[in-house]
């Protein structure tokens, strides 16, 4: 087993690739490591670059079709053998050089995962900066996962915490909160951050809402992951108690002869009755998941053609 894995998810990155390899080796030459590149279905010649500098010490996941940086990740953890992992982007912006301090703080202070924080971060203020703030900010308000960088890729984690992470769709900005779920003790240190100098870049104002979305399923999944009907019962009772009180009010009016047909308090009333036995049913049904979820077998969110590397080509 190696000491460290680098994994580097990378998409249409050919003229990353080089000089990113010899970062990586020029930063990490004192330690015994691993290079982990999922190219996530290339279009350019990413897959040949890597290919052609491939060694005892860089493996190369060709994942069948573009499935995302998440799981991209998720392939990179899955065929990683170190006893830390660290997570890389493929465009250089990232700085390997960081990697040994954060790989030594993590050790020496027995954190499980060590996060970056792109202080002086070169990236434009309108479609990336300002948004990412934002995001951080909101993030951080409904998760009570208290870091300054969610979108930094660069983080050192003991693989027991990296192997459990659950990587898919857009979670790899989740991952500080993911790590919490499993009771990791997290730390952030500032890391350099580089213009990007090849290639364009994957990210832009598009990616929000999926990000917004994917922040709903980490809020449930934080607070009630192993307890769903405690959200939809609750919220399903109160409906349901709600919608009785008020159908007996329109019952007894209804009783003493007054036309109550049409009246907006019994549409209210209708609907909150039904929707609190929705809300119970979904409650139920959650429950039923959440069972599947946690008891059913390892099953892989993607796919792999080939892995290439030194010894074979399987």
């Amino acid at each position: 087993m190696r000491e460290l894995s680098v994994v580097i998810p990378v998409m249409n990155e050919e003229d990353n690739v080089k000089p990113m390899i010899e970062a990586v080796e020029a930063a990490l030459k004192d330690y015994d490591y691993e290079v982990i590149f999922v190219d996530d279905g290339s279009t350019d010649a990413t897959r040949e670059r890597i290919k052609e500098n491939i060694t005892d010490r860089i493996t190369l996941i060709d994942l069948r079709k573009n499935y995302g940086q998440s799981t991209a990740m998720a392939a990179g953890i899955d065929y990683s053998t170190g006893t830390y992992v660290t997570m890389l982007d493929g465009d250089l912006q990232n700085d390997p050089s960081d990697i040994p301090m954060m790989l030594e703080k993590l050790k020496a202070e027995d954190w499980d995962v060590v996060a970056g924080n792109r202080k002086n971060r070169k990236d434009g203020a309108v479609l990336r900066k300002i948004p990412s703030k934002i995001a951080n900010a909101i993030i951080r308000s409904m998760t009570k996962v208290y870091i300054q960088d969610y979108g930094c890729t660069l983080k050192v984690f003991k693989r027991e915490i990296a192997e459990d992470l659950g990587l898919y769709g857009e979670l790899h900005r989740f991952i500080p909160v993911l790590a919490s779920m499993q009771g990791a003790r997290i730390v952030q240190v500032d890391v350099k951050h580089h213009a990007r100098k090849f290639g364009v870049s994957k990210y832009g104002l598009g990616r929000t809402f999926r990000v917004m979305s994917d922040l709903v399923t980490m809020v449930f999944f934080r607070k009630y992951s192993q307890k769903p009907m405690h959200l939809f019962g609750t919220m399903g009772f109160i409906s349901l108690f709600l919608g009785i009180i008020i159908n007996i009010y329109m019952l007894v009016l209804k009783i003493m002869g007054e036309d109550i047909w049409g009246k907006p308090l019994l549409l209210l009333g209708m609907i909150l009755l039904l929707g609190g036995i929705q809300l119970i049913t979904i409650g139920i049904l959650a429950e039923v998941s959440m069972r599947t979820y946690y008891e059913s077998g390892n099953k892989k969110t993607y796919q792999v053609r080939k892995v290439w590397n030194s010894n074979n080509e399987k």
